[in-house]
């Protein structure tokens, strides 16, 4: 599995909201400017966030971006889920797969659903609020 660009960047924004949540909203610019990502990418995420319910945007004179919940509220699973789409490691495990007609023989298949069940545990079990804490 390689998280793309697109989860890496939904990542990066939702720490740094988080980081400044007591600043009110945050605009787009200064998320550019501190993750170093161009905007035309980031107006490509942020509208994703916002209508799953992540974030919250406001218009105008001191609008920007806020999350909707508290950082230990938010899984890095659910996250890149919404950033990638499908995290499975092979075609016949994402959702809405057809099922396999070698699912019966398939002598890898155990393997696969072991490491997706491991991948997806991981990633739920890591919060924004722990990629905020600063490890040396």
């Amino acid at each position: 599995m390689k998280i793309s660009t697109r989860g890496r960047y939904a990542l990066r924004v939702m720490i740094d909201l988080a980081e400044h949540a007591g600043e009110g909203y945050t605009s787009m610019k200064s998320v550019t400017e501190r993750q170093n990502v161009s905007l035309k990418y980031l107006e490509k995420i942020l509208p994703q966030l916002v209508d799953a319910g992540m974030i919250e945007g406001v218009h105008g004179k001191g609008g920007g971006y806020r999350l909707t919940r508290e950082p230990k509220d938010y899984c890095v699973g659910e996250i890149l889920q919404l950033a990638e789409g499908d995290l499975a490691p092979v075609a016949c495990l994402e959702c809405g797969a057809e099922p396999c007609a070698n699912a019966g023989d398939c002598r890898t298949l155990s393997l696969w659903q072991g490491l997706d069940a491991v991948v997806k545990n991981y990633l739920d079990s890591v919060t924004i609020a722990d990629l905020m804490k600063k490890e040396n």
